[in-house]
């Protein structure tokens, strides 16, 4: 572990928001009916290899557009692993590309279990550059075995300067049929959220916040609100801008008063913006580079107006 490697992951994140005057996170999700007529064609043949290239030269050449744009990438580990092997491997290209680029890496595998297994995912993925064999900065995690499911990763992260992001509120239409739960006068994300303030609580940086973060969506942004006053140490990763209908005035909640705490994640918006107005008609296939740093500086720009007010 080098030394900017062993400093606390939040406090690593403040620093890469604080350089790049960036709260955005660009989710890595490659679709094949959505890349560019030239990666389309390389993986003409079908085969899962052709694909799993085809996902990794797509993943690094946009993240060769966005490294000094934003502080942080989130690969989507579903994307490549339904390409099996092939598709693993083009996964764990992307994470040490990105971060040789000088990117956190947040994986987005939405990893749990109980006991030696979930000490297993998190020794696989947790821990940037050789720490671990993926080398993810960060991991996403579902807290729903209970917290002996979650201490095994806060572990891990205090060994290796790691941190994770727990699905408190998630940004999708059915979450509520679990999460809005009421038990005891609380509903099932609230008591989460309590529990992730209490793992972090031994665990604070210098930064104001602890290595467990959590992900609250936009498309709710009066809870989003309430769980950035439930979770005053914890950075919120918030999905759900853009393609899902999430404004900038929805996730300034998410935000504590000093317009931190939080990375604002947009995946297709920004990764196939050559596929929208206005960047399809001034960019089409051929510049799609082109518009991924269009409608990356452009979002950049609507959250920086909107903390300047």
């Amino acid at each position: 572990m080098n030394s900017s490697e062993s400093i606390p992951f939040a406090d690593r994140l403040a620093d890469a928001v604080r350089r790049t005057h960036s709260v955005t996170c660009v989710g890595l999700d490659p679709r094949l009916d959505q890349l560019p007529e030239s990666l389309q064609k390389l993986a003409d043949s079908g085969a899962a290899d052709a694909q799993a290239a085809a996902y990794s030269q797509f993943c690094c050449e946009i993240i060769d557009v966005v490294k000094d744009r934003v502080a942080c990438v989130k690969p989507q580990a579903a994307f490549f692993e339904q390409l099996g092997p092939a598709g693993m491997v083009a996964l764990g290209e992307v994470f040490r590309y990105a971060s040789a680029a000088g990117l956190l890496v947040i994986g987005d595998a939405k990893r749990n279990d109980i006991g030696s297994t979930a000490t297993a995912y998190a020794q696989a993925y947790l821990g940037a550059g050789e720490t671990s064999p993926w080398g993810c900065d960060s991991l996403t995690v579902s807290p729903y075995l209970g917290r002996d499911s979650l201490e095994p990763f806060v572990e891990v992260c205090d060994r290796r300067a790691a941190g994770i992001f727990v699905l408190v509120k998630t940004s999708n239409p059915g979450g509520g049929l679990l999460q809005d739960r009421a038990t005891d006068g609380q509903t099932v994300y609230e008591r989460v959220a309590q529990l992730v303030t209490e793992l972090n609580q031994d665990r604070i940086g210098q930064s104001g916040y602890g290595p467990v973060g959590a992900v609250v969506g936009a498309t709710y942004p009066e809870q989003l609100a309430a769980m950035r006053k439930a979770m005053p140490h914890s950075w919120i990763l918030i999905p759900g801008f853009g393609a899902q209908g999430g404004s900038a005035k929805d996730v300034l909640a998410g935000f504590d008063s000093d317009g931190s705490g939080a990375i604002v994640n947009n995946s297709r918006n920004l990764i196939f913006a050559h596929r929208r107005a206005p960047y399809a008609e001034k960019y089409g296939d051929r510049r799609w580079q082109d518009a991924v740093s269009e409608a990356t500086d452009e979002m950049n720009e609507v959250l920086r107006q909107r903390f300047s007010r």
